[in-house]
């Protein structure tokens, strides 16, 4: 089994290093918050002192962190990433980062002789947790398929998708769309209760109908609860939709509901706060309307009750 090193213990980072260790991998970890690693560290994980440290030691290793500029400190910091990683080792940058970005680090990796590949994860935390989540791979295939043993373990659904920073690129785009959905979907619970709809008959409609969707039946779920913890803030939501956006106008392409949906976010973070559940983005409405979107018998959070499995390869089409 490879020795790892994980930096980066958040929502999704500690969940992704809780299927190493339980899956008895060689595990380093690191977070700024030291007491977030206590669990780990009591289970077997070993410290990493520095990131340099790390690389020194480790045959891969993985940054799970909240924006762009988090991963350059961690990988280009005097005691970073690079100082350690030499010929033969890999960094799997697993944040959902812009795709200018990745490439750039990428470049510094290689020319210490390592190996780097962005490895973003879709569909959900609480699948993180069970190892039932897909993951976008970028980078040379070889490298590709030196971690993919490892990917497996943390992801159910594993693609290459080309060149390093493609998978980034994947990543924004389908979270943009998740953020569509979500807006689309906080307006027709809403229409639905002002319209006189039972809201729990609404969710069933919409489950059993053309207008299902993931998001529809996890984030409606806590939104209709009242508790709104998908375990995904507002800030992450803006972050992720305006990447995308940077992306198409990079490449020529007048997006148009894009920028609405960045507006309808950057207003919902000076009303309710960055740190604030994305799916309380229906606090607009609810208060724009004077009603409260909610139901009976929803949970307050998701839970992946599927069993732990082994991943595959998804294979594109040819």
């Amino acid at each position: 089994m490879m020795k790892i090193g994980f930096i980066g213990l958040g929502n999704v980072g500690g969940k992704l290093a809780g299927s190493l260790l339980r899956n008895g991998y060689d595990l380093t970890v690191r977070d700024l918050n030291q007491e977030i690693a206590r669990p780990f560290l009591d289970n077997g994980a070993k410290w990493g002192e520095s990131p340099k440290q790390m690389a020194e030691n480790v045959e891969l290793i993985i940054t799970c962190l909240p924006n762009p500029s988090a991963s350059a400190a961690v990988i280009e910091a005097d005691d970073g990433v690079l100082a350690g990683i030499s010929k033969g080792k890999i960094w799997a940058e697993m944040s959902t980062t812009d795709e200018e970005e990745v490439k750039r680090l990428g470049s510094k990796v290689n020319v210490m002789g390592g190996e780097a590949l962005d490895c973003p994860v879709s569909g959900g935390c609480h699948r993180a947790a069970t190892g039932n989540i897909s993951i976008f791979v970028g980078g040379e295939r070889s490298s590709f398929e030196k971690i993919l043993t490892v990917m497996k373990v943390l992801g159910r659904r594993i693609l290459h998708t080309g060149a390093l920073g493609s998978a980034s690129v994947l990543k924004v785009m389908t979270n943009y769309l998740a953020t569509a959905n979500l807006v689309t979907l906080c307006e027709a619970l809403t229409t639905a209760k002002k319209a006189g709809m039972d809201l729990s008959t609404t969710y069933e409609a919409i489950r059993i109908s053309s207008g299902n969707s993931f998001v529809h039946e996890t984030e409606s779920q806590v939104i209709l609860n009242g508790s709104r913890d998908i375990n995904f803030t507002m800030d992450l939501v803006l972050k992720d939709i305006s990447l995308f956006q940077n992306i198409a106008e990079r490449n020529g392409v007048p997006l148009e509901v894009s920028p609405l949906l960045i507006d309808i976010f950057k207003d919902g973070e000076e009303r309710f706060g960055s740190r604030e559940w994305s799916p309380n983005i229906v606090r607009r409405l609810e208060e724009a309307c004077d009603t409260q979107v909610l139901a009976p018998g929803f949970p307050a959070e998701m839970v992946d009750n599927e069993p732990e499995l082994s991943g595959a390869e998804v294979v594109a089409r040819t």
